[in-house]
């Protein structure tokens, strides 16, 4: 997959900087006027977007391999010199998208690397540049390689997957009003906000990237139910914001539960199970992926063992 900026004519391309600007312009903005807003956390999120682009240099990924024999192997050309086919791209790209974003909620190899996104314990703009440095690694794209196979571009379909993340990042503003019957359609902050929510009502669920439509077609939606307000954090609450801690929480995580089990099936079932479960021969119910979170404790500390959980921290 090339990179978004080679997707991208070259005279739109100072436009492109420009609209980064703006748009981190806003998520200050957006920091000076809320309320206790965490700005260590924010600024953990910044570091977060600056060590991805450097992890990214070193050209480390799943991805383009498996595109790289898509587009060799691909069963044709699809020609984008007419609306229908961008129209197809954009809703081919939106059902990839949410069934790899569901299966990065449902699969603990995946689940390690997303979750960094899911760690801030509050929700705001800057929370949409936390998006991991391992993702393409970890083959959290992948989703995408079908569209090249069938004869999509694939600098198409990187433009596409970097106007489906320019919108979600107004997503992470819980402020935003609703929209009416457009959230119907549309994924919506109000949609968004119930996604990143750590309550027990609220795991697993609102995948969309700009469509809500397959969370609504496969079951997943849920909506902010009167007197449940959204709380956000991980169940093993991360207190640190070391950037290198956040990024490798998830995955230090998973070594554990690796090593809790014994064979090369168990293994395997925790590396491609939910989150959480546990081996066959330690039977428990599995704890939810990222519920709860609480601040009032000892920042010294990383992780806090099940017994030690508290609830989750208010949104804010």
């Amino acid at each position: 997959m090339p990179p978004l900026a080679d997707a991208i004519p070259p005279h739109w391309r100072p436009w492109l900087l420009a609209l980064g600007l703006g748009l981190l312009l806003v998520a200050v903005a957006e920091g000076l006027v809320r309320e206790r807003y965490d700005w260590r956390g924010a600024a953990a999120s910044l570091a977060d977007a600056a060590g991805r682009r450097l992890f990214e240099a070193l050209g480390i990924s799943m991805l383009a391999p498996a595109v790289a024999w898509a587009y060799q192997h691909r069963l044709g050309d699809i020609p984008l010199d007419a609306p229908l086919p961008w129209a197809a791209l954009f809703i081919g790209q939106e059902l990839a998208y949410y069934w790899g974003h569901r299966l990065s909620h449902r699969v603990h190899w995946l689940w390690a690397s997303h979750a960094v996104h899911h760690s801030p314990p509050q929700l705001s703009l800057m929370n949409a540049l936390r998006l991991g440095w391992t993702g393409k690694l970890a083959g959290n794209a992948l989703f995408v390689v079908p569209l090249v196979w069938i004869g999509f571009a694939p600098a198409a379909v990187a433009l596409m997957m970097g106007l489906n993340l320019l919108y979600q990042f107004g997503l992470h503003a819980p402020w935003l009003p609703r929209l009416g019957p457009l959230e119907w359609v549309l994924n919506t902050p109000r949609h968004h906000r119930v996604h990143h929510a750590c309550n027990p009502e609220y795991l697993d669920c609102n995948y969309g990237g700009v469509l809500i439509v397959f969370d609504r077609l496969f079951g997943s939606l849920r909506m902010e139910q009167p007197g449940v307000p959204p709380r956000y954090g991980l169940s093993e609450p991360l207190l640190s914001y070391n950037p290198l801690l956040i990024n490798l929480h998830g995955w230090q995580r998973l070594w554990r539960d690796v090593r809790a089990v014994h064979g090369m099936r168990q293994r395997w079932r925790v590396l491609t199970g939910p989150p959480g479960r546990q081996a066959a021969d330690t039977p428990a119910h599995p704890a939810p992926p990222h519920a709860p979170f609480t601040a009032s404790q000892s920042a010294g500390r990383t992780s806090l063992s099940s017994t030690e959980r508290g609830p989750c921290r208010p949104a804010g």
